[in-house]
C-alpha cells in the first residue's frame, strides 16, 4: 500500500505536537494495509466529529473513513411517548447490539462493502446504509460518547477497537458549543440551553467518568 499522504489543511489542524506524534504512529500502523479501528470517545461538545473529519481528510478517503456511533441511535418512532425521549443521547437510548454487530463486520474485513447507518441531525434520526466502507480502506475512525463505558455491552463495543482516543474540552467551550447547534437545529435559546445544561450534562458527567480508559487523552480546542 502507498503510505497515505497528508491533506494539507487537515494538517494544519493538527498543530499539537502530541497530536502530531499520535497521528503519524497511527499511520505508520496501517501503512502496510492493515486494518485499524480507531475509536474517538469524549462528552457531547466536545469536538469529536470534528476532529474524526479532520483526521479522515488528514489521511484521504482511500485510506479513512468516519463511522459514527451515532448511527444507532434509537429511532423516533421507538423512543416518542416513552421517558427515553427526553434523555436521548443516554447509554439506553442507542441500538449497541447493532454497533457492536457492525464493528465485527468491519474488523473481519471479509466483504467487498459494508453499509454502515449515519445520523442527520436535520431529520434528527438515523438513516441506515447511509456510509459505504470499502474492504480496501485500512482506518475506520468511529466516534461517540460511550466507548470507553463500563456497561458489558460497551465492554464488547471496546473489545472490537484497536484504540480509543479520548477527546478533551473545556466545559465552557463544549456547553457554548452544544447550544450553538440546538439552536441551529430548531431550539430557542432558553430549550437549547436547559438541554446542554441538563441531559446533555448528565451524560457529560457519565463519559469523563470513563477518560482513565481512554489510550490517549487528546487536548483539542
Amino acid at each position: 500500500m502507498t503510505k497515505p499522504t497528508a491533506h494539507p489543511s487537515a494538517s494544519r489542524a493538527f498543530d499539537s505536537p502530541d497530536i502530531r506524534q499520535a497521528v503519524e504512529e497511527l499511520r505508520l500502523r496501517i501503512s502496510d494495509g492493515s486494518r485499524i479501528l480507531l475509536g474517538v470517545a469524549g462528552a457531547p461538545g466536545s469536538g469529536k466529529s470534528t476532529f474524526s473529519a479532520f483526521l479522515a481528510d488528514f489521511f484521504g478517503p482511500q485510506a479513512a473513513l468516519v463511522v459514527p456511533m451515532d448511527g444507532f441511535h434509537l429511532g423516533n418512532a421507538i423512543i416518542d411517548g416513552t421517558p427515553l425521549k427526553r434523555r436521548k443521547g443516554a447509554p439506553d437510548t442507542f441500538d449497541v447490539g447493532g454497533y457492536f454487530s457492525l464493528l465485527q463486520r468491519l474488523a473481519l474485513r471479509d466483504e467487498d462493502v459494508v453499509y454502515a447507518p449515519d445520523f442527520r441531525r436535520s431529520l434528527d434520526e438515523p438513516v441506515a446504509a447511509s456510509i459505504a466502507v470499502p474492504a480496501s480502506v485500512p482506518l475506520i475512525i468511529t466516534e461517540g460518547n460511550y466507548l470507553l463505558a463500563e456497561d458489558p455491552a460497551w465492554q464488547r463495543v471496546r473489545s472490537q477497537l484497536d484504540e480509543v482516543w479520548f477527546i478533551d474540552t473545556p466545559a465552557e467551550l463544549r456547553l457554548s458549543r452544544l447550544v450553538e447547534r440546538h439552536m441551529l437545529f430548531g431550539m430557542d435559546r432558553p430549550a437549547a440551553e436547559a438541554w446542554a445544561n441538563g441531559s446533555d450534562e448528565a451524560n457529560a458527567r457519565l463519559i469523563e467518568a470513563t477518560r482513565h480508559r481512554a489510550d490517549r487523552v487528546i487536548v483539542w480546542r
